[in-house]
């Protein structure tokens, strides 16, 4: 772990400094990437359309972030120097097959976009321009650019700034032209010195007006959020403490009259000899709050690291490094948490029971993974991954994530005390009454997958924007406080719903408090087809198969992490209750 952190923080401080460049110094233009511009996911090299390339195509070497980032950065064929102005350079001449013409006027009608780097900074523009409307007569014309002008603005001896613009400069139309079709692409530079400091490039970064923007500063809704669980979460536990107390008075009474026991809102106290009865599936059961608590510490540590600034927002994926590289390392904590829980329920395959750990979500996710891949690849897309990264990421579960899988569970397998619990349990469980439909399991999964996505539905959008869009996501404050605040309500509401399935004497509360508040999954993907549908322009088979697939694991992700979030709630409210009652 401190070998990650100290790698990720160089690469951090090597982001910072950034390249420095003599006049007259070579700048290298790469070429990364094509694509429709409303399916952020769905990319191709850019050499695939027939535009100006070199005799060789080199790529460059790009880290494990970028590759899943889906960027394939080649050297193109500018001819750039720091702070040497082009007034006009040819860049080549192409001479069009029909087929390479409409492969062009193809990706012009699907609006696609290119995307050039230069010193680390993103370039976008049009492949061409598509003028398209009316009724009466219907106008349909496609045009494609020819000249590209860059500007790039200096500070002393470093890039600050890069963008391409087609101004000045009349597009070519496609409409009546024949094949073989003549082309000369000719390109335009100009630098400009700034005062802006090398550090705060980002900001103009993130400040770019190519794509739509939709992330901004929204504390107010944050705040307006953390005044409503604020409210709710001190509405439970003041309700609860007095409940709590009176239930105390009552049942530590010697003079209490024991047919009070049997009314449904003091019923907690006659199911004390049941509480306690392990849950069935118990392999499984403790396989969820492993890999539940293993995404717990990874997201911890993501969020910390992005406050520690680790990231710097022109490494192309470098959150995805870190994720993957945090995934293998947080291994043992999935390993430690079940097999410690399973050996305190009386479990003995433990073997079995890190196989489990270690395939409950890695086997979902890799079976959809190699479906979206599959699609990747038959399309020819970039999000295809090369066969040398899957080997590395295989690599990395085998050599790392499974070792420490298989360490923590031995740890917690060893450190593992009895269970505990204050109260004996009989031989004989206790027949459960029926309960009315608002105490319910199904009733309680609506109840507790809704307020925990309540807290975190306004920030729910801007995280989509991020991960189903092309926006760099910064604002990691914000995202900290949403994530305290979506474990307390989670811990808040499992405890209210578990009081209440107690006191309508059902035992069974080990399951239920997983599913009720893992249920929040459920409502997120619920509310990603209303963001696929309705909030985005996103279409293709391409980029449905990635948005749902992915969409889905996340959820899972969610259901395992706020389910066990739910049950150690659970499970600390109850040994605190019956600890502190009487018993004869």
């Amino acid at each position: 772990m401190a070998a990650l952190l100290a790698t990720l923080l160089v690469l951090g401080v090597q982001g910072s400094l950034g390249k420095t460049y003599q006049d007259g110094d070579k700048v290298t233009l790469y070429v990364n990437k094509v694509g429709p511009y409303f399916n952020p996911h769905e990319t191709y090299n850019y050499y695939e359309l027939p535009l100006c390339r070199p005799e060789k195509v080199e790529f460059a070497s790009l880290t494990l972030g970028e590759v899943l980032h889906g960027d394939r950065m080649a050297v193109s064929t500018y001819d750039m120097k720091f702070k040497a102005t082009i007034e006009s350079a040819e860049l080549c001449k192409l001479t069009l097959k029909e087929d390479e013409l409409d492969q062009l006027k193809e990706a012009i009608e699907d609006l696609y976009y290119f995307e050039f780097v230069v010193d680390e900074l993103p370039i976008r523009g049009f492949i061409g321009h598509l003028d398209e409307g009316g009724f009466l007569p219907h106008k349909h014309k496609v045009s494609l650019w020819t000249h590209h002008h860059f500007n790039l603005e200096y500070n002393g001896n470093q890039i600050i700034s890069a963008n391409v613009t087609t101004r000045g400069h009349d597009p070519l139309s496609l409409d009546e032209v024949e094949a073989p079709l003549e082309l000369t692409f000719t390109y335009s530079v100009s630098w400009k010195e700034t005062t802006e400091k090398y550090e705060t490039r980002g900001q103009r970064l993130r400040d770019s007006s190519f794509f739509p923007k939709t992330l901004e500063i929204h504390w107010l809704s944050i705040i307006n959020s953390m005044v409503l669980v604020f409210l709710l979460i001190g509405f439970v536990v003041i309700i609860l403490m007095r409940v709590l107390k009176n239930d105390f008075a009552r049942y530590n009474t010697e003079e209490e009259d024991s047919e009070d026991l049997d009314q449904d809102d003091n019923g907690w106290k006659i199911i004390h000899t049941d509480v306690f009865r392990f849950p069935p599936h118990k392999s499984i059961f403790c396989a969820i709050l492993g890999v539940g608590s293993q995404f717990l510490a990874l997201a911890t540590g993501i969020i910390v690291m992005a406050l520690m600034g680790m990231f710097n927002v022109h490494k192309h994926g470098a959150m995805n490094s870190a994720a993957i590289l945090l995934y293998a390392l947080t291994s043992c904590v999935s390993g430690y948490v079940s097999g410690n829980m399973f050996r305190k329920l009386g479990g003995h395959n433990w073997v079995w029971n890190i196989i489990l750990v270690s395939c409950i979500y890695t086997v979902p996710f890799f079976l959809m993974w190699s479906v979206a891949n599959s699609v990747a690849w038959y399309l020819g897309s970039t999000q295809a991954l090369p066969y040398t990264t899957v080997i590395l990421l295989i690599l990395i579960w085998l050599l790392v994530g499974f070792p420490l899988t298989v360490i923590g569970g031995i740890f917690g397998k060893n450190m593992a005390d009895s269970f505990d619990a204050p109260c004996r349990t009989k031989n004989i469980p206790r027949e459960i009454p029926p309960v009315p439909w608002y105490r319910s399991a199904p009733a309680h999964m609506l109840i507790g997958g809704f307020l925990p996505f309540s807290a975190i539905s306004v920030e729910l959008y801007y995280i989509f924007a991020t991960m189903w869009g092309r926006e760099q996501y910064t604002l990691y404050g914000i995202l900290f406080i949403v994530f305290v605040i979506l474990l307390s309500v989670t811990g808040c509401i499992s405890v209210a719903l578990t009081y209440f399935q107690l006191s309508s004497e059902d035992y069974r509360w080990w399951w239920r408090s997983i599913f009720s508040a893992g249920s929040t999954g459920v409502f997120i993907f619920l509310y990603a087809l209303f963001y696929y549908y309705k909030r985005s322009n996103m279409s293709g088979t391409l980029q449905t198969v990635e948005f749902f697939g992915y969409t889905i694991l996340i959820c899972y992700a969610f259901f395992l992490s706020l389910g066990t979030v739910s049950f150690f709630a659970s499970l600390k409210f109850i040994r605190y209750i019956y600890v502190n009652l009487k018993m004869d």
